[in-house]
């Protein structure tokens, strides 16, 4: 594999980067919130009743992902309309493992 070379000096690529987060940051939040609100309507309609025997599996693991999403729902939108930032995880690092978290959990629901 060949290796790109670097055309923009490290000026440059500052530049570069905080011309893309400009867009990044006025997208990511709306797109989250769809998400969010999309996901909740979901529950609603595809949580289903809970048996006389407790919870399914694929209830307890909808409801895990409920949690998960709820969770970067509340911190998008509190960054979004608030502006605040958030109290506790406050890199990028933690909602990106979450987000993981939720694609690798909606694989493994159905089984």
């Amino acid at each position: 594999m060949i290796k790109m070379k670097e055309s923009l000096n490290p000026d440059e690529t500052i530049k570069a980067r905080e011309a893309i987060m400009k867009n990044v940051r006025k997208v990511v939040p709306n797109a989250l919130l769809i998400a969010v609100a999309t996901g909740i309507y979901m529950f609603i309609e595809v949580f289903g009743e809970i048996s006389s025997d407790g919870l399914s599996y694929f209830q307890i693991v909808l409801s895990i992902k409920a949690f998960f999403g709820l969770w970067l729902g509340i911190r998008g939108f509190n960054q979004k309309f608030f502006k605040i930032n958030p109290w506790l995880f406050t890199s990028h690092l933690f909602p990106f493992i979450i987000v993981l978290l939720l694609i690798l959990l909606s694989q493994v629901m159905y089984l």
